[in-house]
């Protein structure tokens, strides 16, 4: 048999910027036959042709564009969702020192979400980037365009992330720092990753394993060595062996708790679609900690990991207790012993296993012994 690569999409941010040029040169032509458009994806330094679905004049001076998102072979609860960008188009303002106003402005509209911290769009730096670069060639120095970019499924699809827990509320975010939507959760990925682990176990005695971007960010501001780093997307099972049947001495699991703690319940493949039971995780260490039923309750009703953090928080500093500490404690020496144990049970080879925490505030909550250990061995 051979291996099939996965095959790759594009971002959301991508799907923006088609649908604004699309609306853009539905005015500029002023014709409704906008079928496909070309985008310079900057990250990388390549053209990709986003087919438009629709594209319409709604009044003198403003359109609208549409198109569906494509993130190719991927576990992405945006795959087909539309995206529409609705351009107004007028005059650059001259100010009274004689400059010239702003010439790109994007909003966001509805689905897309706000940044709990200030309430700003959730429209992050690739995603302005891209924008205003392709947006900006179609312009006349005179001409000014306002930008609303809308997710109609947005604020309902929003529900089934961890959005909420890093901070953005009422909608997706415009995120990522590349136009290519890499196939993490895709099947044939698996292969890809095991490969970069194998290459990587030939310089490394220990390795430090991370689920997401979040992760891989705070390890190396807190000085790990970006070379040690495997991202394993929620492939964090089949590494582990992987990681066993290659030799490697040590292991260190650094992610977000929402994330991590499914291990200590045995649940070893992280994506939400496929296995979940944070809620019962966290509760049940709750209650082993002697939590009161009424307080478990409010546990297990939190709407997020993050929202239930805050609970614990916010009782240790009612009544002086260390819920945090403990609860989280315990949650992490499972997860080192089922991760050890997970290895073992596959490879006959028993490998000390490592964990890290943190919040939506990238802030550590709690190493386990081990994860402290080897932290400090490799920082």
């Amino acid at each position: 048999m051979t291996k099939t690569q996965p095959l790759s999409g594009y971002t959301l941010p991508v799907f923006a910027c088609a649908a604004a040029l699309a609306a853009l040169r539905c005015l500029r032509e002023a014709t409704e036959c906008v079928d496909s458009v070309s985008v310079d994806l900057l990250e990388p330094p390549i053209t990709a042709e986003i087919a438009i679905e629709q594209a319409s004049v709604l009044k003198t001076g403003t359109a609208l564009g549409v198109t569906r998102s494509d993130p190719g072979d991927n576990l992405d609860l945006t795959r087909n969702t539309p995206v529409w960008a609705m351009v107004e188009l007028g005059k650059r303002e001259e100010r009274e020192n004689g400059g010239e106003g702003e010439q790109i402005v994007i909003l966001g509209g509805e689905g897309i979400g706000r940044r709990a911290i200030d309430g700003g769009a959730a429209i992050y730096d690739y995603a302005m980037r891209l924008l205003l670069a392709n947006l900006g060639q179609e312009l006349k120095p005179s001409e000014k365009i306002t930008v609303t970019l809308i997710l109609p499924l947005g604020r309902q699809l929003a529900t089934r992330t961890s959005n909420e827990a890093f901070g953005v509320v009422e909608g997706l975010s415009l995120l990522g720092t590349t136009g290519i939507s890499q196939p993490l959760s895709a099947p044939g990925q698996l292969e890809i990753y095991r490969e970069e682990l194998q290459q990587k176990a030939e310089q490394f005695d220990t390795l430090v394993f991370c689920i997401g971007e979040n992760g891989l960010d705070l390890a190396r501001k807190l000085g790990v060595n970006p070379q040690r780093l495997v991202k394993t997307a929620n492939w964090l099972g089949p590494l582990l062996v992987e990681a066993g049947c290659q030799g490697v001495r040590s292991i260190l699991l650094f992610g977000y708790h929402g994330k991590l703690m499914k291990l200590a319940a045995g649940i070893f493949h992280t994506h939400h679609h496929l296995a979940d039971g944070r809620r019962e995780i966290l509760t049940a260490y709750c209650a082993q900690a002697g939590m009161p039923a009424d307080a478990c309750s409010a546990i297990f009703a939190a709407a997020t990991a993050e929202d239930a953090l805050g609970q614990l928080r916010a009782l240790d500093a009612a009544t002086g207790s260390n819920l945090v500490d403990r609860i989280y404690g315990d949650i992490a020496l499972q997860i080192d012993l089922r991760s050890s144990d997970c290895i073992f049970t596959h490879t006959n080879r028993r490998i000390p296993v490592g964990s890290v925490m943190f919040g939506r505030d990238r802030q550590i909550i709690v190493k386990s012994d081990i994860g402290d250990t080897l932290l400090t061995q490799i920082c």
